[in-house]
């Protein structure tokens, strides 16, 4: 945290003003191996991306970036290209950097990890504007030849560049998103609770446990809540969930910052999507648990949904094929294939807990007690228990 809020307080500088504060920082003897790392990588990126089509795919292919093997036919090339493009960002940034590191005649250890970050931030401040995924999906890559190379040295280099990228692009978000990405990053629930408390307070700077700082932006609650559930409902659309810990994450945020506004569930500034009604496959399996006794057999069965098994489970991928070639057959069939895809969309965590939410405010708007309140209460705190475990362990 206290690095995000370092990039924070340089991010309004030039490159040159980076390249002047990293000048100035006491001269002791830097080691060069940093610099010739970072040369090397300048002259190599390209002709590994090159020479290395193969490995950089089969690389690429175990990425978030990527799709199956099966489709390979029909995005190589494209995410190919894309590597190429983004090497030549990653070369020209590593560039500046060791224009930057070789006027330092000396740091110790520590003073040399700040100066890397300085220069990071210079040299990427040049150019962000200008870059897109292609220059993440090509550092990815060389992280991970880093890594079975089993060079630190070159895969903590490149992680810097790539986490001063992430906190930089950070910077330019408005503050609802800045809070949701700081949120993310924060595995306590009551460090949550009163990063939420905060940024709804006005926000500021604020000193953290480690002695660092921590900036937090102002931004209401009702915009982060807002923002988490776009997301996480347009994950949960597609037919498959790519990172269920970001979307365990992102159900998390939302209902934390949804119990802290004044009507706690009964608020009416919580009905972001508007529904009148559930789908009945969030119902059918809300039917099937309420009448369980809690316990073990009761929470494990949640668990396996939130992890995408059982009612949860994402339809096979030959089931998607098969459904797209149904689809551009004829229009008929398009209605109907549509319709059927809709029945067959598994149970998503965050319809689900939206589903267990609705209920419960409605029993609580109707004074309706007894023990269906008391088990959809359990559902709901299990629930997200098992979401945070999802997220954060």
């Amino acid at each position: 945290m206290a690095g995000l809020v370092f990039r924070a307080g340089i991010s309004s500088g030039s490159g040159g003003a980076v390249h002047a504060e990293v000048k100035a920082a006491n001269r002791r003897s830097f080691p060069t191996s940093v610099c010739k790392i970072l040369q090397s990588l300048t002259g190599a990126s390209q002709i590994q991306l090159t020479a290395h089509r193969g490995s950089v795919l089969s690389a690429v292919s175990g990425s978030s970036y990527a799709t199956e093997h099966t489709e390979e036919e029909t995005w190589s090339a494209e995410t190919y290209g894309a590597l190429i493009r983004g090497g030549e960002d990653v070369a020209s940034v590593m560039k500046t950097m060791t224009e930057v590191l070789e006027d330092v005649e000396g740091l110790d250890q520590d003073e040399e990890g700040v100066a890397i970050h300085l220069a990071a931030a210079g040299a990427i401040q040049q150019k962000l504007d200008s870059l897109d995924g292609s220059f993440l999906l090509a550092l990815d890559w060389m992280i991970k030849e880093a890594e079975s190379d089993h060079d630190d040295q070159r895969k903590n280099i490149l992680e810097v560049i790539k986490e001063t990228v992430l906190g930089q692009l950070n910077d330019k978000c408005p503050p609802h998103v800045q809070v949701i990405g700081l949120l993310c990053r924060t595995p306590t629930k009551e460090k949550r609770t009163e990063i939420l408390r905060r940024s709804a307070g006005g926000g500021g700077v604020f000193d953290t446990e480690s002695g660092g700082k921590l900036t937090i932006p102002f931004s209401n609650l009702v915009n982060i809540s807002t923002q988490a559930d776009n997301v996480l409902a347009s994950m949960e659309e597609k037919p498959r969930i790519k990172d269920r810990r970001l979307l365990a994450k992102l159900v998390i945020i939302r209902d934390e910052a949804r119990g802290m506004l004044g009507g706690g569930l009964l608020d009416e500034r919580n009905d972001n999507r508007g529904f009148k009604t559930l789908p009945g496959n969030v119902v059918k399996f809300l039917s099937s648990i309420v009448s369980v006794r809690p316990g073990p057999a009761l929470r494990q069965r949640i668990a396996d949904v939130m992890n995408g098994k059982a009612e949860g489970q994402d339809p096979p991928e030959e089931d998607e094929e098969s459904s797209h070639l149904r689809r551009h057959t004829s229009a008929s069939k398009q209605k109907v294939s549509s319709k059927s895809a809709k029945k067959e969309v598994p149970v998503r965590p965050g319809m689900f807990l939206e589903a267990v939410s609705k209920v419960l405010s409605g029993m609580y708007e109707t004074n309706t007690a007894g023990v269906g309140v008391q088990q959809l209460e359990w559902i709901h705190r299990e629930t997200l228990k098992i979401l945070e475990e999802i997220g954060y362990s």
